[in-house]
């Protein structure tokens, strides 16, 4: 079963037993976007057309946002587009951006995944987030390590919902984010990642 099949976040929690709760969990990390970024953008926006379709969303609007961010750990993460991810036969397919540890073989191995980030097409963000939660399951059974808290993004381009995923409890984030307002999406998605940099460290301590 495809991760794309699961309808809704309900059916997935009640498929692999998984508790849901909101909150608003993101420490908004201030992230400095640079001059460059906000023109190109804007440019992008007013004069090209820029969410005609789901890829053209995803290679407008949601990449530059996590390419962007990707930069500053790149050292230790490979950002992966639309990257196979195969748990079992009720847990596969495609997200379109899984940010995975950069494996010790090589930036073309793919390692542990700790941030899934899946497309709202047509603005159903009840449907993407069945998937993201499917894909956040999948990723957590793959890295085999309870200290792992795996986190979730789903957005339609504009809008930006955040969720994590640890043992068997869902958290999606109360509050929303938007391009509109780059600052504090920037410190938002910085805030995931910062996370992921830190739990990376501890298992690398171990």
């Amino acid at each position: 079963m495809s991760f794309s099949a699961y309808k809704t976040i309900a059916e997935v929690l009640k498929a692999f037993q998984v508790v849901y709760t909101e909150a608003n969990f993101i420490v908004e990390t201030p992230f400095l976007v640079v001059d460059y970024f906000r023109e190109d953008l804007q440019l992008m926006m007013q004069e090209g057309v820029v969410d005609n379709s789901e890829f053209a969303i995803c290679e407008n609007l949601i990449y530059p946002v996590l390419k962007e961010v990707w930069k500053l750990y790149r050292s230790k993460f490979i950002l992966w587009s639309h990257q196979s991810l195969n748990y079992d036969l009720n847990l596969s397919g495609f997200p379109e951006y899984i940010l995975a540890r950069r494996s010790p073989l090589g930036k073309v191995v793919f390692d542990q995944p700790y941030l899934l980030l899946v497309e709202a097409k047509q603005d159903n963000f009840e449907a993407a987030w069945g998937q993201c939660l499917a894909e956040m399951i999948a990723a957590q059974r793959l890295n085999q390590d309870a200290r792992i808290t795996v986190f979730g993004i789903t957005s339609n381009g504009d809008r930006w919902q955040f969720g994590k995923l640890e043992g068997h409890e869902f958290t999606r984030n109360s509050r929303f984010y938007t391009i509109q307002d780059l600052d504090n999406l920037f410190a938002a998605v910085n805030y995931v990642f910062q996370q992921c940099e830190t739990q990376l460290d501890v298992v690398l301590a171990a």
